[in-house]
Order: C-alpha cells, then structure tokens, then sequence
C-alpha cells in the first residue's frame, strides 16, 4: 500500500518518525537521538532531510506532519499554543507550515495552554497524543483522565470529547535534582536494576501523612541515619513520595489512562491502584501515531482509504 504520511515526534532528546499507509499503519519507522538539542548548527531542515528525506524525495512525496518540541521557539518553527478548553479539531485547523524551498509539505502542530487557580501551563507534544487517544476511543463523546508520565508529567482531563484542561508536575526533573544534587542522592546505593521494591509503597503511604512535601523529604535522610530505612532503598522510597504526592488528590475512585513509556507506566499504575484507582494503559507510540494521522485527516491533508 503507497505511503500517505510522515507522521514525526520530534522532542527535546529524540526524534521518531513513522512513514504510514492510507489506513494510519506503519508501514516503516526511524528512531534517532538527534532531538531539537542535538541538531548540529540548528539546522533542523538538514537533519530531517537526513533522517526522513527519502520518505519524501520531492513535493510529489507525502506530506509530514510533526509534533513536538520542534515546535517550540527553540526548534524549526513556532507553533503557537491554543488555548483550553479546545479539541482536535482546533489542532488540525491551526497547524503552523513549515517553509521548504523545494516545495515539500510540511506542517507543526501547536501545542496548548491553560490557567490554573492562575498558575500558567503548557504543553508541546503531549496534546497530539490525547487526539490521539480520543480518535482510539472511537467516540467525541469521550470523558476520561490521562497520565503520561515523564521528567514533566501531564495530567490532562478530557470532557465529551473536549480536552478541558491540563496540569503539569515537574516529578520526574525534581527526582533527578535531588539524587544528582542533594544531601538524599549521596545516601543512595548504585542503582542495581530498574525493578521497584516495597520501599516505593512506603512512599505512596508517606505522602498521605501529614507534615507536607519538604517535610516528607528531609523525613528520608533522617530515615536512614536511625536505620529505620536501608540505603538500598533510598531511590525507591523517595519515588513513592514524590510519585505519591502527586496523584493523592486525584477524585477518590476516578479511573486513570496511562500513556507513555513501559517503565514510568508501570511506575505509576503500581501508585494509582495502590490508592484505589482503576487503570488503563497505551502505549505513547501508538498514542502519538494515531494522534498525528487524526489531526492530518481532519486538517484534509490525507484521506483515509475507505
């Protein structure tokens, strides 16, 4: 079956792109960690020429549609944000184009912005994947929240169809600070395997103590020196704090899609059916790739087969 789009997810660290058939299936893929901070001299055009370029010899080729941080005001274009509460629809009706000078079509899709309580927000990359998600659910009337964990996770809350809202929580970064720069880090033995111990749910069960966050953090220092906590289980114990602290408010009972990697899925669906949650789980893949093909079909850039 002949290619109908470059579907490509163009973040900070890495670049994947997915060549598709008239249907949304990959025909081939092509995985890369020349991220928008790896591309030499910012030439992005050169690098996509490089990764993709035979996908799409000519203006005769398919047309790309692109997601991500590429669309920041670091990558390729600008792609402004579009404002919550908003739809597919309104991405697919405000992508940015992307100035080719032979003539090949490519586009950006825009990334969105909320407030909440005043608190500004926003997202690139991850709003494709909730298109994504919604077009999977095969139904505008969908109502659901996603997790898609990451160094910024996102917690985004869709209504009938509708993307109302979102809140990012820096996790995954305030993790990696404090083992790499913090009195906690130097009380860490060597990480020995990615597989979770019960410290984690001692975690999950600090975070619903009283005494606060910073409070709960100095707690595992303090932990280890009267013995109570082994340094071996220093990285998991404080995941579970910090994992915990960020989903304890969620709606008692309120079902949970993960969408992301294998790894941090997992992560947190041991932390949300640990306080009573029901949870479900895509693949950020498979997320993303049915996002890109639903926001290019409704923007008329492909036709799906019938």
């Amino acid at each position: 079956m002949s290619a109908a789009l470059i579907a490509v997810d163009w973040g900070t660290t890495n670049f994947r792109a997915y060549l598709l058939d008239r249907n949304g299936s990959i025909l081939e893929r092509v995985s890369d960690r020349r991220g928008i901070l790896n591309v030499a001299d910012g030439d992005f055009a050169a690098a996509y020429l490089e990764l993709v370029g035979d996908w799409q010899v000519s203006a005769d080729g398919p047309p790309a549609v692109m997601a991500g941080m590429i669309g920041s005001r670091n990558g390729w274009v600008e792609a402004p944000y579009v404002d919550c509460p908003t739809d597919p629809a309104a991405l697919a009706g405000n992508l940015t184009p992307v100035p080719m000078a032979d003539g090949r079509a490519l586009w950006v899709v825009p990334g969105l912005a909320c407030r909440n309580d005043g608190v500004y927000d926003v997202i690139r990359g991850e709003e494709t994947q909730i298109a994504g998600a919604i077009a999977r659910a095969g139904a505008t009337g969908v109502s659901a929240v996603y997790c898609m964990p990451g160094t910024h996770c996102k917690w985004v809350r869709v209504c009938d169809g509708t993307i109302a809202g979102f809140r990012t929580a820096m996790t995954g970064e305030v993790f990696s600070v404090l083992r790499d720069h913090s009195i906690l880090g130097r009380l860490m033995a060597e990480e020995t395997g990615a597989s979770l111990g019960p410290a984690f749910e001692k975690g999950l069960d600090r975070a619903r103590d009283a005494g606060g966050l910073l409070h709960h953090l100095f707690g595992v220092r303090a932990e280890v020196l009267s013995g109570v906590l082994a340094d071996a289980a220093v990285a998991d114990y404080l995941s579970g704090i910090l994992i915990g602290h960020e989903v304890r408010d969620l709606g008692a009972g309120e079902a949970v899609t993960l969408v992301g990697s294998e790894s941090l899925n997992e992560r947190y669906r041991r932390a949300l059916t640990h306080y009573g949650h029901a949870v479900d789980i895509l693949s950020g893949e498979d997320a993303v790739v049915a996002g890109l093909w639903a926001v290019a079909r409704q923007a008329g850039i492909v036709e799906e087969d019938v």
